[in-house]
């Protein structure tokens, strides 16, 4: 199966992303994840993300961007796409970075994650590695975008999100990512409605 290219497709989300502002580099930094987005054969807007294995040490079973910690001198942008390519097998000359989420930390305080956007070309086989990765997920936007979906619960005066899938429920620091995205494909619906 033929998946489109980046360039090839226009829709009004591939449109919305636009408005991503630019990766953001804070010092005190210590990981980077790959938001990769892509058109599939449909012209629907899709993101790829993975379920950890039960097993793993950190976050087990979570659902989460590709994505783990900085080599030492490497960017957010370099360890989000090597990550990437290694998680799931996206070869690296896909990946076009258009952008970035705000930083956020998981439940340790002091692992602050620079989430990056990025068109990619997915490949006809996406290949998980089996020590970091049991599931790859593939929702649409549209799917992400359904609220009813969604259900919210306060954490220490926070608001805690989930999104479930069949697999596994998608929740913490990469919901709160997956949130943000969505308000800028949103925020672009709202302007075409308005104009």
């Amino acid at each position: 199966m033929q998946h489109p290219r980046a360039d090839e497709v226009s829709t009004p989300h591939w449109e919305a992303l636009q408005s991503v502002p630019p990766v953001s580099q804070p010092d005190r930094a210590v990981a980077a994840v790959l938001v990769p987005l892509y058109i599939d054969v449909d012209e629907s807007v899709r993101v790829i993300m993975t379920k950890r294995p039960d097993n793993m040490r950190t976050h087990p079973g979570d659902v989460v961007f590709p994505g783990g910690r900085m080599e030492p001198g490497e960017s957010a942008v370099a360890a989000a796409i090597r990550e990437a390519c290694e998680e799931v097998g996206l070869p690296e000359d896909s990946v076009a970075v258009i952008g970035g989420l705000t930083p956020i930390t998981t439940r340790d305080p002091d692992n602050l994650i620079v989430p990056v956007v990025a068109k990619v070309v997915r490949p006809d086989v996406l290949v998980p590695q089996p020590e970091e990765v049991e599931i790859i997920l593939e929702p649409t936007i549209d799917e992400l975008l359904d609220e009813t979906r969604w259900n919210v619960s306060e954490w220490f005066g926070r608001n805690l999100w989930f999104f479930d899938f069949p697999e596994a429920t998608l929740w913490g620091a990469t919901a709160f990512m997956v949130r943000e995205l969505l308000e800028v494909f949103r925020s672009n619906q709202d302007s075409s409605e308005q104009a």
